[in-house]
């Protein structure tokens, strides 16, 4: 059984960009499916969907990105919150990160957001992840 779907996710993206692989399977989840959207429209992933599987099990199949010399468009990929710690900040301490150059992604009661979205809806909640 696995407790944290979403350190798995950022393990296997950041495994995947290692190998220099274009695609990798995840496992499904909601959360997850949020955090992929929010990176495929900041442009760190081509692309990704969900495929049904087997016994009703969903996996996601996601489409890494690369630059001009082969080097994956994801610097870094961190877990923040974890289920032994949980971080939340409020609307006022999401503004930055990296001077603009990287992301926080974050779980609110409108979905899981970007840094960017959330400072303008004002809201904070959960910190999933940081990406520059």
């Amino acid at each position: 059984m696995m407790n944290d779907m979403i350190a798995d996710a950022i393990t296997r993206i950041r495994n995947a960009a290692l190998r220099k692989l274009d695609v990798t399977t995840l496992l499904h989840s909601n959360t997850v499916v949020g955090l992929l959207s929010v990176l495929e429209k900041k442009e760190y992933i081509n692309s990704f969907k969900v495929i049904d599987g087997k016994n009703n099990k969903k996996t996601i199949q996601v489409v890494l990105k690369y630059n001009d010399n082969e080097i994956c468009v994801i610097n870094e990929i961190k877990r923040v919150s974890k289920p032994g710690r949980r971080v939340y900040k409020n609307s006022k301490d999401i503004k930055t990160f990296k001077n603009g150059y990287g992301t926080i992604i974050i779980s609110t009661n409108k979905g899981v957001i970007a840094n960017d979205e959330a400072f303008d809806a004002n809201v904070g909640g959960e910190v999933l992840c940081t990406v520059w």
